[in-house]
């Protein structure tokens, strides 16, 4: 039996040329391979300022950081999402709200947040941070949420962990247009691969100092930081409490390599969705709407089951799927929902959306090289499963 995964990382020859070639230079971490990945996504995105880190969380870390988020601050991100998302307001001491998903894109509602920031207000708590994430690579209505920015007095850090290669606008995601921050994940399963690895992006050469500082140990360099005059060419200050969030020279040449190919895994990713559109119509499933502002990234691709129409849950479907080879997985868990959350305070039923998303949804296969026969295999075998 075969098995097709949800997601799979692509790698070709060119890549391990790539890797190959780092390994055999002068420098595997602090390289010249890193900077040229940077420079690659801050020129296809037309963001002034790109910084590579070991992961998604980091880049959203140091975010945070620079946006001096901390105790007594508040961050408001959406309940589906990574834990990440939440956590990353934790670690610096800050605490965590949740907006409710708007019921068609699966992003944070606008509206919810508008009526949550009116609340807030009043009873003087408004959020110093707020993170949209992009679920699925299809961006959040971002013009909305920055015109609330405005008027409230929030910075938005942009989960884009899915979106790289999308567009909102017509513009690329990532520009930080609408948003201060922008933090991409290079996770295997999405849609171009660092291995592991993260960056944040910002127009703000301020920010970018500051999340330069927060990688690296808080440790400069620069003699123009430095509290007196550098006592050689040895010489380095920490500064700041840094952390080692550094990205490799190898997963640099990987993501150099990767970028090369990314327009063409996300027009491959459309090609598949309009084909699944397409075979899942008669099928008692709601397929992924597309906001027309958007032209998503298409991480993922999830269904919602429509249980009233057919005789077996949410876990028998998921279960089945999986008996059969098809790596089905569900993206995601409400965080607000995780015993972590609830010990805070939170309870299921306080984000109904958002519960009623996690009670229907699958996320079925949707990666590059995933063929048609493949596809059409699943379309059976999900067909034969409601049936």
């Amino acid at each position: 039996m075969q098995h097709i995964p949800y997601g799979r990382q692509d790698i070709t020859q060119a890549d391990v040329d790539a890797v190959l070639t780092v390994l055999q230079s002068d420098f595997l971490t602090q390289g010249p391979k890193v900077p040229a990945f940077e420079h690659a996504v801050a020129s296809y995105c037309g963001t002034k300022h790109a910084l590579a880190v070991n992961s998604a969380t980091s880049a959203l870390h140091i975010a945070c950081l620079a946006l001096d988020l901390g105790p007594g601050d508040w961050l408001w991100t959406s309940p589906i999402t990574f834990v990440a998302t939440a956590n990353c307001a934790l670690y610096c001491g800050a605490k965590v709200d949740f907006v409710d998903i708007d019921f068609r894109t699966y992003n944070l509602c606008p509206q919810a947040l508008e009526r949550k920031l009116e609340q807030a207000e009043r009873e003087g708590k408004l959020p110093k941070v707020v993170v949209p994430i992009h679920l699925c690579g299809q961006p959040c209505d971002m013009k909305a949420i920055h015109s609330l920015a405005v008027r409230y007095g929030f910075k938005i850090i942009e989960d884009a962990s899915h979106a790289i290669g999308g567009r909102y606008k017509g513009k690329p995601i990532g520009n930080c247009e609408y948003s201060d921050i922008t933090v991409f994940s290079f996770h295997p399963v999405k849609i171009i691969t660092t291995a592991e690895g993260g960056m944040a992006l910002t127009n703000s050469a301020e920010l970018a100092s500051k999340m330069s500082l927060f990688r690296s140990h808080g440790i400069t360099r620069d003699p123009a930081q430095m509290t007196h005059k550098t006592d050689g060419p040895w010489y380095y200050q920490q500064i700041e409490l840094g952390y080692n969030y550094r990205m490799t020279e190898l997963q640099g040449a990987l993501g150099v390599s990767q970028m090369e190919r990314l327009d063409a895994y996300v027009t491959r990713r459309h090609q598949l969705a309009r084909r699944y559109d397409e075979l899942l119509a008669k099928l008692p499933v709601t397929t992924p709407w597309q906001h027309p502002d958007s032209y998503s990234g298409l991480h993922l691709y999830p269904i919602r089951l429509q249980l009233d129409k057919i005789t077996k849950g949410h876990r028998q479907v998921f279960e089945s799927l999986r008996e059969q080879g098809i790596g089905v997985n569900l993206h995601y868990i409400p965080v607000h929902s995780q015993p972590f959350y609830q010990r805070m305070g939170f309870k299921s039923a306080d984000f109904p959306q958002a519960q009623a998303y996690y009670r229907e949804a699958i996320s079925l296969p949707m990666f590059a090289t995933l063929t048609d026969v493949q596809q059409d295999a699943v379309i059976r075998i999900l067909a034969e499963v409601l049936e």
